[in-house]
């Protein structure tokens, strides 16, 4: 009976932190998305340029559903307000995991969860800036005579939506070697051994995820396998300093 006291006060009150965190994450991300909403149509008008660029002059995107030019805009508002608030919503999760972690775990994860952040961003960029322009202009080229590109709005986005995730997912490929090196699954060795697997693993997903024609493929892989041999080497140093962490204890 002792021992069931403390122990149901301490699930509470984690019960009671985790929906804390969980309010303060969903009004954060609620504000952010309400600050978005009033430029909702200039967001999308952002978002389609890679597209009208690569168009017949005079060429607009299409709205077949009734409803989508109201709710595609809100739409991509959301997304928008959701990667903003993503640094503040990966704080609210860490600020309620490190309580419960070890000071060289703490250390560890900071930097790790920072590069998940910066590395999906920057897997974002590269999508809008580099892969969308090339994609649109290929697709533009292998259209035959006599048939008008008009896309329609809420397909544009979702196309662009998958992309974006695609390519932000991918560019964690570093982040992904290092903690399975950390959590002693493999081992920067096997991981170098196994390089070969792995570049047939990339390309075979670039080819899964990307559009049907090889330069999307190749801007995706290409990136990958050059994150890959980065994460390699962060691996190294973190499995030393790991090695000589332990041995000075």
């Amino acid at each position: 009976m002792t021992t069931e006291g403390p122990r149901s006060e301490s699930l509470l009150a984690h019960l009671i932190e985790l929906r804390a965190r969980l309010l303060r994450a969903s009004i954060a991300l609620l504000l952010v998305f309400l600050a978005l909403l009033p430029f909702a149509n200039e967001l999308y008008a952002w978002l389609a340029k890679p597209l009208l660029a690569k168009l017949p002059a005079g060429s607009h995107l299409v709205a077949i559903e009734v409803a989508s030019p109201f709710f595609t805009p809100i739409k991509l508002a959301f997304f928008a307000a959701l990667m903003l608030a993503m640094p503040y919503l990966l704080y609210q999760a860490w600020a309620f995991v490190a309580p419960g972690l070890y000071r060289h775990e703490k250390r560890l994860a900071k930097p790790l969860l920072v590069a998940t952040v910066l590395l999906f961003y920057a897997g974002c960029a590269f999508a809008y800036f580099l892969v969308l322009p090339m994609v649109f202009a290929f697709l533009s080229k292998v259209t035959p005579e006599g048939v008008t590109m008009t896309t329609d709005i809420s397909r544009y986005l979702d196309f662009v939506l998958v992309l974006f995730l695609a390519f932000g997912a991918s560019f964690e490929v570093p982040v992904a070697v290092v903690v399975l090196v950390l959590l002693g699954i493999v081992t920067p060795a096997q991981l170098r051994e196994a390089r070969g697997y792995v570049i047939v693993g990339i390309f075979i997903v670039a080819a899964i995820i990307t559009p049907p024609d090889a330069v999307s493929q190749l801007m995706l892989a290409i990136p990958m396998m050059i994150l890959y041999e980065i994460g390699l080497v962060a691996a190294r140093l973190v499995a030393k300093r790991s090695d000589a962490t332990a041995a000075s204890r």
